[in-house]
């Protein structure tokens, strides 16, 4: 088969370059001249080879002036980069002062922002505060960096500064949330119990948002401890919040106090009593006694028409003996919020009030949660009469 096809190729040269007689007439005398086939075929492949070395050699050239120029071009470049990198380090070098100022004015705003909502921050640390104090480091570090790199002897104190910022602001959450945990204990709660209780991580989620302080993302131990302060700090107050902060009524006086007592009905025997009851007239406004979240509205036995209001880690508010509702459960009430009216209903001898604090559904006395109300004290009457109670 390959000697076939290489027969037909020769023979398709040869009809190409067939061969050829020229004659030529000189001085009354004819001279022919004969071409054969393979004569013309050479001079072809002569020819084809000479062309083909002409253009390998103009692309090579071609080939090489281009990198040639790709090369100068990437040169030029990169001294232009180096140069205005040079320049620009020259620059900031040159303009560091202006730098240092700009960092001293932000820090200064920082600091008047957060005094204007917090109000002072400690600068002393007392006996049993477990705060960093980074003063005396930092200045040495001032005083180092100074003498080394002069220039830079600005930004040090800057950053000293702003280590006593952020240390300042961690006593101050610590000491806001040590007030919040004695008022939390005074009224008989436990501030641990309620800090494990919203610590709850079964129904925790979101993206993953790492925090860092520094370049390598790593965070200064000083601002975590200032991150937990602070969240210890709002949780300890948010369940202050929590707490009955208004009255619930404008009573008259209390006309049955918490505990035992005797029967309303029969005046005879003894009975326990879960709540305080205020006496007020039919159709009196009721108030939520602190901020929650409304979980019951409907009738209960004993207490008639009743509204309870969750507030969180546990504490429960309820309102009995309602002539009526103004509240919808899963609403979200503020302190001093109207729920509902004064009335009768349920196991009752006339209308008022009953008011409940439960924690862990288990009643607790009111009227230490009702007395850290400003001028409650004022207005609560010690009376405890044969007057309406349920």
């Amino acid at each position: 088969m390959q000697k076939l096809a290489e027969g037909r190729f020769i023979d398709r040269l040869r009809a190409w370059f067939p061969d050829r007689e020229f004659f030529m007439r000189s001085e009354g005398q004819v001279r022919f001249i004969k071409l054969s086939s393979r004569l013309q075929m050479r001079v072809a492949g002569l020819v084809a080879v000479l062309l083909l070395v002409w253009v390998l050699s103009i692309g090579g050239m071609a080939i090489s002036q281009y990198l040639t120029a790709r090369d100068r071009l990437s040169l030029l470049d990169r001294e232009a980069k180096v140069t205005s990198a040079e320049s620009r380090v020259s620059a900031y070098r040159g303009d560091l002062g202006k730098v240092q100022q700009d960092l001293q004015k932000r820090q200064e705003f920082i600091e008047k922002l957060v005094q204007t909502h917090l109000g002072d921050l400690p600068r002393d640390a007392k006996a049993g505060e477990t705060v960093s104090n980074s003063t005396g480091a930092a200045a040495e570090t001032v005083k180092k960096v100074s003498a080394a790199l002069p220039e830079a002897g600005g930004l040090a104190l800057i950053e000293a500064r702003q280590l006593t910022f952020v240390e300042a602001l961690t006593r101050m959450a610590d000491r806001r949330a040590a007030q919040a945990e004695s008022r939390l204990a005074a009224l008989g709660l436990n501030p641990q119990a309620m800090l494990a209780s919203l610590d709850d991580r079964d129904a925790q989620g979101g993206p993953l948002i790492r925090l860092a302080s520094e370049p390598d993302g790593s965070i200064d131990p000083r601002f975590e401890r200032l991150g937990l302060s602070l969240a210890r700090m709002d949780a300890l107050e948010r369940s202050v919040a929590g707490l009955p902060q208004a009255l619930p009524a404008n009573f008259e006086y209390i006309s049955s106090g918490f505990g035992f007592r005797a029967n309303p009905f029969t005046g005879g025997g003894g009975e326990f009593h879960p709540g305080l009851d205020f006496k007020g007239p039919h159709g009196a406004p009721i108030y939520a006694a602190a901020r929650g979240t409304v979980s019951f509205v409907g009738q209960r036995s004993g207490y008639g028409n009743c509204v309870e209001i969750d507030h969180g880690n546990g504490l429960v508010t309820r309102y009995a003996h309602m002539s009526g509702f103004r509240t919808v459960v899963g609403k979200v009430v503020k302190p001093g919020e109207q729920i509902g009216l004064i009335g009768s209903t349920g196991r009752s001898t006339g209308p008022h009030l009953h008011f409940e604090v439960r924690l862990g559904d288990r009643p607790v006395n009111p009227r230490p949660f009702l007395e850290a109300v400003p001028h409650v004290l004022e207005k609560i009457s010690a009376a405890d009469g044969a007057q309406p109670a349920g």
